[in-house]
């Protein structure tokens, strides 16, 4: 036997390499080849054990060495790819549009921190002191270059499919024929004509108005004695014209002649955004004047005061900061613009299938009764999904379709309407990144002169007015459009809104955050589209014939009791 061992161990040494004793950790060997385990000697027979555990730890060396290759590999990458990230916003921003050269250059980003404050206390340049414009595409332009992306999007075209598909399928089995209606449609945007002739007019008065104003302000400024007065006096014009012009005739078109919702959507939704955009013409270049009289340069006012056409470019550019120059493309891509647009016509279909199969039938079957919680809770979680597609098609319809075809028309280079919302751990980084567009506005001119004036001692008081700002005007929108006050959006701007930003805040990292974000705003757009939907067939359902002001703030969902269910009369 041990001849045989001895020869058979002699084989195995010819074939196998000389390998380095490895201790084992888990089987600790000791001296000749003795194995100690739970306390017992015993002898690893023709060394195979030895060897078997040997190969074993090389194994196991040569896995962890392959993961932590791996795992370097991944970390460098990501480096890499920050550090060119970084580069080409620097590049980007130091290609980006020239001017004027009586204006000092763009600051620094420590220097951009100081909100406009000179040395003296005096307000810089709002061009040099604001969002450079940069020549850079959409997010969604480059994610769906790659196939996994695009698919995704394929998959939002084959829900509409099935969506049209079953909205004909059940058609044809009620009516027995093919029912090709879109009553929905074509009540939601009735009397588009007003409409049309209503958004002439308010362009054509921001247009004329603001323009003239600022005209004569800068010259009488620059030449009379009484400046103070001037700036009293047409100051005073403008501000008439914002609150009547803008602010109260287009509103009484639309409630005074009772346009339906998607037709009052598009008068309003026109009127804050020229009144967004006469008050960012005035704000950027009421310091040039300011700075152009200090200077006692008043010969060269015309260098200072815009053009017509710089002002028109900026009535239709998809931005809300007004500057004399942007980025602009060489050239216009016409089949780019024409997909787009039929992109927005395929989200509104989109949306009229999602209320259509999904909103109009649970709500319309439902009597209106007094609060219950059970129904409540169920009309909620039932409305997620309809919520979720509505805020989905609104961010693709209009923050990248629209505002893309426009952008192409005017070779418009900075098409950064938006960033990666999707990827947003707290809601401070989210209402950051879903409207670049606004959050601008808001940041700039509500935010920043707030701080501006407040020498940056009440930055949470700052933080607060921008929330009550955009609450305020969101449920305004909304109350104008759909005739009747409930303020949910703005309960839940200023509540949810407000405490969800200070508590997920960006310090708060990982996908569960992720997680959270997209979890309470689902649950908050099922909030919505459910109590809104509730106060809208109240509304039709228990009408009031001569209501107070108090019944008129009051929710009638709240009060709104049938036994007998909807009228069968009522489409909607």
């Amino acid at each position: 036997m041990e001849s045989e061992n001895g020869s058979t161990v002699r084989s195995r040494s010819r074939v196998l390499p000389k390998m380095p004793s490895f201790p084992d950790l888990d089987s600790p060997v000791g001296e000749n080849g003795e194995s100690q385990c739970n306390g017992e000697k015993r002898l690893t027979s023709n060394g195979k054990m030895e060897v078997e555990q040997l190969i074993s730890r090389k194994l196991q060396l040569k896995r962890k060495a392959e993961h932590l290759k791996s795992d370097l590999m991944r970390q460098f990458e990501g480096q890499v790819n920050d550090f060119m990230d970084s580069l080409i916003e620097e590049s980007a921003i130091l290609e980006a549009a020239p001017v004027s050269a009586a204006f000092s250059p763009p600051l620094s980003d420590k220097e951009m921190t100081k909100l406009g404050l000179s040395s003296c206390g005096q307000l810089r340049s709002p061009q040099s002191q604001g969002k450079q414009f940069v020549n850079r595409r959409s997010l969604l332009d480059e994610l769906f270059e790659v196939n996994h992306i695009r698919t995704i999007y394929h998959m939002f075209i084959a829900l509409l499919i099935l969506f049209i598909l079953s909205t004909v399928v059940v058609d044809f089995i009620d009516e027995g024929r093919l029912v090709l209606d879109f009553d929905l449609l074509v009540y939601a945007f009735g009397q588009f004509p007003l409409v049309v002739s209503t958004w002439i007019c308010m362009f054509l008065s921001v247009l004329v108005v603001p323009y003239l104003l600022f005209q004569i302000w800068a010259s009488q400024y620059l030449s009379s004695a009484l400046p103070g007065l001037w700036s009293l006096l047409l100051g005073s014009l403008f501000v008439l014209y914002q609150a009547l012009g803008l602010g109260l005739l287009p509103t009484y078109v639309a409630v005074g002649n009772s346009l339906p919702p998607a037709s009052c959507f598009v008068i309003i939704l026109e009127q804050v955004r020229l009144m967004m955009k006469s008050y960012s013409y005035m704000r950027e270049n009421v310091p040039r004047v300011l700075a152009l009289a200090k200077d006692k340069k008043g010969s060269a006012l015309a260098s200072v005061t815009p053009q017509m056409t710089q002002y028109i470019y900026f009535l239709f550019a998809p931005t809300l900061i007004y500057r004399d120059k942007y980025p602009r493309n060489p050239e216009i891509r016409w089949s780019y613009v024409a997909t787009k647009f039929l992109q927005v016509l395929g989200c509104l279909f989109y949306a009229y299938y999602v209320f259509v199969r999904l909103c109009i039938p649970q709500f319309r079957s439902i009597s209106p009764q007094l609060f219950d919680l059970r129904a409540m809770v169920l009309c909620v979680f039932s409305s997620i999904l309809p919520g979720a597609l509505v805020l989905f098609l609104a961010f693709f319809a209009f923050l990248h379709c629209w505002l893309n075809a426009f952008a192409e028309m005017l070779r418009f280079a900075d098409r950064m309407f938006y960033k990666d919302w999707w990827n947003s751990t707290s809601f401070a980084n989210y209402y950051r990144t879903w409207n670049v567009v606004v959050h601008d506005w808001l940041y700039y001119y509500i935010y920043r002169d707030f701080l501006w004036v407040s020498r940056k001692r009440f930055r949470a008081a700052a933080m607060f007015l921008v929330f009550t700002v955009s609450a305020v005007v969101h449920e305004y929108i909304l109350a104008i459009c759909f005739g009747f006050f409930y303020p949910v959006l703005f309960c839940l701007f200023m509540c949810f809104g407000m405490m969800f930003n200070f508590i997920l805040h960006d310090r708060r990292k990982g996908p569960i955050w992720n997680v959270i974000m997209w979890t309470t705003l689902f649950l908050g757009q099922g909030v919505i589209i459910c109590l809104y939907s509730q106060e809208w067939y109240a509304q039709r359902h228990c009408p009031l014939q001569e209501p107070s002001f108090l019944d008129l703030m009051k929710p009638r969902s709240w009060s709104c009791h049938l036994q007998s269910g909807p009228p069968e009369a009522d489409t909607l």
